[in-house]
Parts: structure tokens; C-alpha cells; sequence
């Protein structure tokens, strides 16, 4: 029982900021004590505020109060120390429940409050903007006003939740800028804005990020599907093909070669469609991971935040539909060696037409992703004439009269698209003249002038293909690579945002792959056209 009457007098006789025995006591209008100095420490930290407040119940004052030492309360500390129980008031501070209390160390939050050697904060408050140990946490959980705010595990990212500008706490979040802003800036840069609680939005995004992860689980599960699917078909391609050299080899050994060759060539057209999509898979499970992590989040304001700048969930991006057609594979071959050597060879021109993928399923799966391309005004060049819609650029040797524009490319003849493109998109260009580039550039690429920051396929924010009367070369960042392929009149472009794919194709009476780009696109990309000489042109075509 004398233990307890120790501790008690103890307890009532520190300061909560030090939490030793009281050194030239001073008490706040609010009722509380601090040793002199740590107050005045304290409060010099919020000099630049100009706004003073008791570190326990945060009470406000608006001017810094004047500390007068309360004689009373220092002669019955003075007392204490005589009594010996000093000793007894340091365990008090620095144990509890006889377990040694934790120092802050290299990486850990320590407590805001603690002077001299800090200790590790146990919690942080996102409304306080302060970090706390267990000791000065407690008016937390004691004080009224206190126990309203919000306390989230220790963080070193508390500041990021103050407005830069007025220093207040972002507790509303705008939805017209989507950012994070205080009370003040909502009456004053956002007045007139859509805004709610940042409180309401986090809850919103959060179910809306359960809704994205949930739509990337069935996806996963379905392309999990998928691939068993082209197992399946690997597995009877191999079976069938077997089969028909085992029948064939005895009699006619050069069909044997042929059936082998065409046998690869199938497997890897599978094969392909099978890595296409192992890696959506894989991407999927890595932006599920990400998503959970973010979902995770305490911290509102971070969450916004980092939410923002997650780029839209894309379509699927295998660009081929999984369907398996009824195939027969190689068993007219085997029917067809049994008959005659003669009719055999015919019946194998069927057969490779009847197995391979045509040029027109090419298309016609490209074309689900097909997107209506229209040229921005106000980024063509003066020397390019716009028609058809804007879908249309003819460079003219005499400058059209456009106005000034901040977006105007002001020496190379080019246009952007008016669209910005993620996902999954495929267009068409025709082209007609000398040099055309065909290309996709970031928006922020540099308008102004006559270097290479201007030009497409010359820097790392466009890539070009160059459609010229001797061929065609790819071009990023002033790298070239020459394709060898017959000119075509028509370029199609695939693009896969979110998967980093971007292929140019030769479209004639075949589809023909020119040039695959695997990268990461940081950016939306715009469609664009470089036109060099006097009268060629370059329309992004309408596609049905």
C-alpha cells in the first residue's frame, strides 16, 4: 500500500513532456503543469504557427502565454526529492509493468514528445500530426476532445497530411482537382469545387479498389482457364501429328519432313498465345498485390494520394480470342498417303489452310480494339492541310494561317491525335507519298522548335515507323531498325498500354507484323503523323 501512495504522488508531481519530477513548475489556464523549460521548448516549436496549445488536452491559446513558476507546487516537489522518492519517480517514467520501455533507434518514429532520449512511438495522430509514445499518448484515450481523432500506426509521413500553404490539416478532398485540401483552401483556390470528406472519398475508393481486385481475381481465374484450354490443344496437335508420320514415315519419308515443320509451326503459333497470356496472368497477380497493399493503407490522405496515380485497369491483352475450332488435323494426311502420293500433296495444301490462323481472323481480332483516330488542330504543324474530319493531313508547301498555340508543332510537319489512348486500341493509317512516319508520342513531347525533343521517333517520348519508297524503319529515341517487308499503302498499329505492346502491321491482302515494341509506358500515348513532302498525305482510316 505504501508503494502505491508512492507512485501516486509520483505520477501527479511529472511532467508528461519529460516525465521527470517537475523543474520550475508552471501551470496553463487549462489546468496542467509542465517543467519550464519543456514547455517553453515546446512551445518555441510552434512559434512559426502562432498558435500555442497544451501538449495534453490541446487546448488552444492565441497568444504565447506568460509563464509564471507556480512557488506552491515547486516546494511540494522539493519535498518529494527530500523524501527520497526521486528514485522512485525515474522507474515510474521509464517502466511499466516492469517492462523496460523501448528507445527510439536508427529507422523507427519516435515520440514527438520525449526530450532527451526519445522513445518509440506507439501511435501516431493524423489530426494532432504528431507521434506519441505510450506514456504521452494517454491523454488520448483520457481527454473527451482527444479521443475523436484518428490514430493510425507510427508514421514519418505525418507532414505530408498539412496543407503546404496554410499549414492546416487536409481533412476534404476535392474531387474537381483530386487532391487532398483543408478548410481554407476550400474557401479560397476550390471554392466552387466538388468536394467531400476525404473520410467519405476513402471509403468510396476503397470499395471501388475491392471492386478492381475482384475484377482482376476473375480474370486471373479465367486466363488460368484459358491456358489449360491451349494445353489441351497442344497436346491433340502433338497427338495428331504423331500419328499421321507414324502412318506415313515407311512410305513416304520427304512428307514426313512437311508434316514435322508444319507440326512446329502450329505448336508455336499455341505457344505464343499461351505466353501472351501467362504474362497477363502474371501482371494481373502483380497489380492484385499492389492493390492489396494500397488497400491496407491507414493513412487516408496517403491512400488518396497514391490512389491517383494508379493508371485505369485495361482490357484483356492477348489481342487473339481463345477459341479452339473442330479441327481435324493431321488425319487427312493419314487417310490421304493410304489412297495416293499423287492426291496426298493436294490434300495437304487444304489441310495447312484449314490449321493455320488466316490473315482475315488476324484482322478481325485486331479490329475488337479498333478506335476512331481524328487529328488535334491545334497541334498541326501550319504546314499540314486537315480534311475528311481532321482524319486527313496533306502537307502543303505554302503555311496555313492557324492561330498561336502553346500545342502547335512549329517546325516538323506533324499532328497529334485529339484522343489519348490506354488499353487496348488498334487504328489504321493510309498513307500516300515519299515519307510518311507513322507514329505514338506522350503529350508532354516538346512542340517548339526544330530539335530532336520535337521530332517523332527521334527522342524517348515517341516511337515512329517510317514508311518510305525503299521500305520501312522503326525509330525511338534516334535508334533506327530496318524491316525488311513489301511496301503497303496501309499501316495498322496495335497498342497494349498497360502491357507495354505496341506492333505495327503491313495491311494488304496479307497481315503482315512489321516491327513489336515491349516497353513500360509511363504516360497515355496520343496517334501522330509526320508528312514531309510537298502534297503526300496520311489519313487515319474508318474502320468498321
Amino acid at each position: 500500500m505504501a508503494q502505491k501512495g508512492v507512485d501516486l504522488d509520483c505520477e501527479s508531481f511529472s511532467c508528461s513532456i519529460c516525465l521527470e519530477l517537475l523543474k520550475d513548475p508552471v501551470g496553463l489556464h487549462c489546468g496542467h503543469s509542465y517543467c519550464m523549460d519543456c514547455i517553453k521548448t515546446h512551445w518555441d516549436q510552434e512559434d512559426q504557427k502562432k498558435l500555442y496549445s497544451c501538449p495534453q488536452c490541446r487546448q488552444a491559446f492565441v497568444t504565447r502565454p506568460v509563464l509564471l513558476k507556480n512557488t506552491m507546487l515547486a516546494d511540494l516537489v522539493e519535498k518529494l526529492k527530500k523524501t527520497g522518492l526521486q528514485a522512485a519517480a525515474a522507474d515510474l517514467c521509464y517502466t511499466q509493468d516492469s517492462v523496460p520501455t523501448l528507445h527510439a533507434g536508427p529507422g523507427d518514429v519516435a515520440c514527438d514528445f520525449c526530450t532527451g532520449r526519445k522513445l518509440k512511438a506507439f501511435k501516431s495522430c493524423l489530426q494532432c500530426v504528431a507521434s506519441y509514445c505510450e506514456k504521452h499518448l494517454q491523454p488520448h484515450y483520457d481527454v473527451a476532445p482527444l479521443k475523436k481523432h484518428k490514430l493510425v500506426e507510427p508514421s514519418k509521413k505525418l507532414q505530408e497530411n498539412l496543407c503546404s500553404r496554410h499549414n492546416e490539416v487536409m481533412k476534404i478532398f476535392c474531387r474537381t482537382d483530386q487532391q487532398c485540401i483543408c478548410y481554407l483552401c476550400l474557401m479560397d483556390e476550390h471554392k466552387g469545387h466538388d468536394t467531400v470528406l476525404a473520410a467519405t472519398e476513402f471509403t468510396e475508393r476503397q470499395r471501388e479498389l475491392e471492386g478492381s481486385r475482384l475484377n482482376i481475381q476473375k480474370r486471373i481465374q479465367d486466363g488460368e482457364k484459358d491456358l489449360k484450354v491451349l494445353q489441351g490443344e497442344v497436346e491433340a496437335i502433338n497427338g495428331s501429328a504423331d500419328k499421321a508420320v507414324e502412318h506415313s514415315e515407311k512410305t513416304f519419308a520427304q512428307l514426313i519432313q512437311q508434316v514435322r515443320s508444319k507440326q512446329k509451326t502450329e505448336v508455336s503459333r499455341v505457344r505464343d498465345l499461351q505466353e501472351k497470356l501467362e504474362q497477363e496472368i502474371t501482371e494481373l497477380k502483380r497489380r492484385d498485390a499492389e492493390l492489396k497493399t494500397l488497400a491496407q493503407h491507414e493513412d487516408q490522405n496517403q491512400f488518396l494520394h497514391d490512389y491517383r496515380s494508379l493508371s485505369a485497369l485495361s482490357e484483356s491483352t492477348h489481342s487473339f480470342s481463345i477459341n479452339i475450332r473442330p479441327l481435324r488435323y493431321f488425319e487427312d494426311v493419314t487417310a490421304a498417303v493410304s489412297e495416293a502420293r499423287e492426291k496426298l500433296q493436294d490434300v495437304l495444301r487444304e489441310t495447312w489452310t484449314n490449321i493455320s490462323l488466316t490473315e482475315t481472323q488476324v484482322r478481325a481480332d485486331l479490329l475488337r480494339y479498333s478506335r476512331e483516330i481524328t487529328m488535334d488542330p491545334n497541334t498541326a504543324s501550319r504546314n499540314l492541310l486537315l480534311s475528311e474530319g481532321n482524319r486527313k493531313a496533306t502537307y502543303m508547301n505554302n503555311p496555313r494561317p492557324y492561330p498561336r498555340h502553346p500545342d502547335r508543332f512549329t517546325e516538323w510537319s506533324q499532328v497529334l491525335s485529339t484522343e489519348s489512348l490506354t488499353g487496348c486500341c488498334y487504328w489504321e493509317v493510309k498513307q500516300r507519298g515519299g515519307a510518311v512516319y507513322v507514329a505514338v508520342a506522350y503529350k508532354n513531347i516538346r512542340r517548339a522548335g526544330d530539335s530532336a525533343e520535337c521530332g517523332f521517333g527521334w527522342n524517348d517520348k515517341s516511337w515512329a515507323l517510317i514508311c518510305d519508297t525503299d521500305g520501312y524503319i522503326f525509330r525511338h529515341n534516334n535508334v533506327l531498325t530496318h524491316v525488311s517487308a513489301p511496301r503497303s499503302s496501309r499501316i495498322g498499329v496495335y497498342l497494349d498500354h498497360s502491357a507495354g505492346v505496341l506492333s505495327f502491321y503491313s495491311v494488304s491482302e496479307t497481315m503482315t507484323l512489321l516491327h513489336r515494341v515491349q516497353t513500360t509506358f509511363t504516360q497515355p500515348l496520343h496517334a501522330g503523323v509526320w508528312v514531309w513532302d510537298n502534297g503526300d498525305t496520311a489519313e487515319f482510316s474508318k474502320l468498321k
